[in-house]
């Protein structure tokens, strides 16, 4: 089976989910959901790019961002995963120190990688903008995407502010 590429060519969206290592639920945290949009917002600051669509679950996220210029996903993704982990890990050490325990030392906080999926199709991009929104329903956490605090689902369906500014591409 040939590997799969991710291009960072063209101007288009791309489709992110990374995910915890070993699938640990440190996530759970409303603290680590707020670390890992709050470092998505920098991140898409500083690259003038801007988010689509997320979702924070307990193990991974979803998030679908667009930037201005090419090849600007990989940096983005390397960024917004060393400094969310480092603030992660520091957040553990700081509030949950008997869970931290018991992790192996130098285990990461994320899998080494992430799976991208380019978009370029306008109805692409909603199809997995309402994927995204329903997975906290699909797994049971709610009854209806906007009741999911971690999703840009609030901003769309309601109108409400989600902790980053959304937005769809040009």
């Amino acid at each position: 089976m040939p590997k799969r590429r991710v291009h960072g060519e063209g101007t288009y969206a791309h489709y992110v989910t990374f995910s915890c290592y070993k699938r640990r639920r440190l996530l759970n945290p409303d603290a680590s959901k707020r670390i890992v949009i709050g470092t998505l917002g920098s991140q898409l600051a500083r690259q003038k790019g801007i988010c689509c669509g997320f979702v924070i679950m307990a193990d991974h996220v979803h998030a679908v961002v667009w930037f201005p210029e090419e090849q600007q996903i990989s940096p983005c993704m390397d960024k917004w995963k060393e400094l969310s982990s480092k603030q992660i890990a520091a957040l553990y050490a700081r509030q949950f120190p008997s869970y931290g325990s018991r992790l192996e030392p130098g285990d990461p906080v994320w899998q080494p990688r992430y799976y991208g999926f380019n978009i370029f199709t306008d109805a692409k991009l909603r199809e997995k903008v309402q994927y995204m929104h329903n997975n906290p329903v699909r797994v049971g956490l709610v009854t209806e995407a906007c009741e999911w605090p971690w999703s840009s689902a609030r901003f769309w369906l309601e109108g409400k502010t989600v902790g980053i500014p959304l937005s769809w591409p040009p």
